[in-house]
């Protein structure tokens, strides 16, 4: 089985020496959870697009520090092919800027968020009605987050399955087809630490880091649980 990686964005510079890419993230972690599968990454910033979308069984749209409510060619470009994706009955997982660049091209509204950042580790509660088979003794979801464009309204056809005060739409399902998560799974809080020390005196407010890095030293995350859940979620 083929797993195709939609790369909207890539690890900063300065992080790449002791990082992956964003994408390299995904084919390394769900490719240890099932080493039988194969990966295509496609750097759809640069507008590099597969011929269509059966050259994969399943796709995956990686985070970016890209807007997705902007109209760069590439963005409008890719809200297409996910259209397509979903009109074949693919199924399709998003991260982050995958997450809304999904709900934009589906019928949701993407912008930039009144509440400022969502930086370190966040809670979220699980609606009753979904079940994540390695977590099914919690209803409380923590991950990584490092955003601030957020869904506003989320595409008629999708269900949220996770949600905060901050956040209310932090995760949305459609059936067993489409998949998608504002916070990062893929990170480690190591990444996400480093992550915040490399903009915290460019580009976060000094309150926002100080909450971050207080929620990094006290809180566990479920990265793993949750990666595995989406290996599942594409292969099923």
């Amino acid at each position: 089985m083929k797993i195709g990686i939609l790369a909207a964005g890539i690890t900063p510079e300065p992080l790449r020496e002791h990082y992956p890419t964003y994408a390299q993230m995904f084919t390394d972690q769900i490719g240890h959870i099932d080493p039988q599968l194969e990966f295509k990454i496609f750097d759809v910033r640069l507008n590099e697009f597969p011929a269509d979308c059966q050259v994969c069984d399943a796709w995956l749209v990686t985070g970016s520090k890209a807007d997705a409510y902007a109209d760069e060619k590439w963005i409008l470009n890719l809200c297409d092919f996910i259209r397509n994706i979903d009109q074949q009955g693919q199924v399709l997982v998003g991260i982050c800027f995958g997450h809304q660049i999904i709900a934009r091209a589906l019928g949701g509204k993407v912008e930039k968020y009144s509440g400022g950042w969502g930086v370190g580790v966040h809670h979220y509660q699980l609606a009753e009605q979904v079940t994540i088979p390695q977590l099914s003794d919690t209803k409380d979801i923590a991950i990584c987050a490092f955003h601030q464009d957020q869904v506003i309204e989320k595409p008629s056809k999708m269900q949220t399955f996770l949600s905060s005060e901050f956040c209310p739409y932090a995760g949305l399902i459609y059936q067993d087809r489409i998949l998608t998560f504002q916070g990062h799974p893929e990170f480690s809080k190591t990444y996400e630490s480093d992550l915040i020390k490399l903009y915290e005196k460019t580009t976060l407010p000094p309150e926002v880091v100080t909450k971050a890095h207080q929620s990094l030293a006290k809180d566990d995350i479920q990265n793993q649980a949750l990666m595995t859940w989406i290996t599942q979620f594409l292969t099923a």
